[in-house]
């Protein structure tokens, strides 16, 4: 009995049937079309990667980081059709969460909700973070000096907590608890503005565009992963350069379609928005990206922007467009909060779909009149503030990206069981050449982890540890499948 109940332990996977029957918990109000999704994916996605990533990406691997770019593309892409698959078939909060649940097991669900987990809170602490930066410049330039024990964590000297990082999150929260169709409505609007502002700089970049400085393509090479956990093992310090270093900080600019799958609850049609909001986005923001490196390095050399916290604007005034510079500087102010609001709302959907589980805690999982998740925003909303408030993210927020590869690496392995396991299941989105979608999906975000820094391998081991702590002592305890058997696939 005992091997028969370890063996039903390791093997308890939730059926794709009950994963879709989520009115019976309380499902979400049915709000959202494909341009919400859209909207949605986009305002993700393009943020403080473009606006910022392209000179460190530049500075790695020099012109070449226009095959960075591709590659970091061309996997998010394969990425974005395995979830677009997955969640037509699924459409449950909870996003790879969910779909590894029903296809790989609780035990793996665990590890990539705890990763998710990992990659949001990361990701919307360092943009309110990186938000406050500009909030603050911006106010000086106005002659509204605010005191660093206010715009800082004590980590710097003087500095307190960033309320204007929090402040950020809270108005976020608000907007979200409002409703999601109004939240949803109000971030379609700045994602016009954003997207329209990078539209302008390639207009003006583009007639100084110069071909020598594509000249030499790829100084620093291609490179290569590092050795696993290499730090540890040789006692030396990591130094990574060439388009693989920079193709791995990169993909931090691409991701964020993954939380349009978490709005699949709220969307009117899901077997045609969905897809629609995931591919949609994903190929808009790639030829975009690519349109504005290409610019970019055309207008100045490398070397003039590659150090820049804003890369954008200082071609733009080195080329003489000083208004043209504080436009794009002022839409960063813009984009930054649809960041945090795509990321916001998708945390807050993977706390509601492991709580609906029995994970964590079932108080979290109550849905409010408006038919948002109020309790478990305004949990997710006081963690990340916190941490905002008071931490230092610039290391630690490559660890979202960690985070962000074992889940896309975990959806790629899904599309593929489940296509091997059930091909009759009706699907109404179907990845095109699935085997190969779902191969360089997840060797890609293989090649791309250990493309990261060898620390940072280490610190996504740790957290994960935790995590398995955490989950042994309770959560498989009081997961649904344990108390509900019969829902087991």
């Amino acid at each position: 009995d005992e091997g028969k109940r370890l063996m039903a332990f390791w093997n308890r996977r939730r059926s794709i049937e009950a994963t879709t029957a989520t009115q019976e918990h309380g499902g979400l109000k049915r709000t959202l079309s494909w341009p919400h999704l859209l909207a949605l994916g986009v305002g993700a996605i393009v943020g403080t990667g473009i606006l910022t990533l392209i000179g460190v990406g530049a500075g790695l691997a020099g012109p070449a980081v226009m095959i960075s770019f591709a590659l970091a593309g061309l996997v998010c892409a394969c990425a974005a059709l395995a979830y677009a698959e997955l969640s037509t078939m699924m459409p449950q909060a909870g996003s790879a969460y969910a779909y590894s649940y029903a296809v790989l097991g609780e035990l793996i669900a665990w590890i990539v909700g705890w990763s998710l987990i990992l990659e949001y809170s990361l990701v919307v602490s360092a943009v309110a973070v990186g938000w406050s930066g500009y909030a603050v410049g911006f106010l000086t330039g106005l002659g509204i000096d605010l005191p660093t024990a206010l715009t800082a964590g004590p980590h710097v000297a003087g500095g307190l907590v960033n309320l204007p990082a929090v402040a950020i999150i809270g108005l976020v929260t608000g907007l979200l608890l409002l409703g999601t169709r109004e939240s949803a409505t109000l971030n379609a609007i700045l994602v016009v503005i954003k997207v329209a502002a990078l539209i302008a700089f390639v207009a003006i970049a583009l007639p100084a565009f110069d071909a020598a400085n594509f000249t030499p393509f790829m100084p620093n090479g291609f490179g290569a992963p590092a050795l696993p956990f290499g730090e540890l093992i040789t006692g030396q310090p990591a130094v990574q350069t060439g388009v693989m270093a920079a193709a791995a900080i990169i993909f931090f600019a691409f991701y964020g379609f993954d939380a349009i799958s978490t709005a699949a609850e709220e969307t009117k049609k899901p077997e045609r928005d969905l897809a629609i909001g995931i591919v949609g986005s994903m190929l808009i923001c790639t030829v975009l990206y690519l349109v504005v490196a290409a610019a970019a390095i055309g207008a100045r050399p490398v070397a003039s922007f590659a150090d820049s916290p804003e890369p954008l604007a200082l071609i733009l005034r080195e080329m003489g467009q000083g208004t043209a510079a504080q436009w794009i500087a002022a839409s960063a102010v813009i984009a930054l909060p649809t960041v945090l609001l795509a990321f916001l709302f998708g945390q807050s959907r993977i706390f509601l779909g492991m709580a609906r589980d029995g994970l964590l805690p079932t108080s979290l999982a109550k849905i409010s009149s408006r038919g948002v998740p109020a309790v478990v925003t305004v949990f997710t909303a006081i963690v990340v503030a916190a941490l905002a408030g008071v931490m230092r993210l610039d290391e630690l927020a490559s660890l979202a990206n960690a985070g962000t590869l074992a889940a896309f690496a975990a959806v790629g392995v899904c599309l593929i069981v489940l296509r091997l396991r059930d091909p009759n299941r009706v699907r109404k989105f179907r990845a095109p050449l699935w085997w190969l979608v779902g191969a360089i999906t997840i060797v890609g975000c293989v090649v791309f982890f250990f493309s990261l820094r060898p620390s940072t391998q280490m610190w996504f081991v740790v957290w994960n540890a935790v995590g398995l702590v955490i989950y042994f002592l309770w959560s498989a305890r009081n997961a649904r499948l344990a108390k509900n058997p019969d829902q087991a696939a």
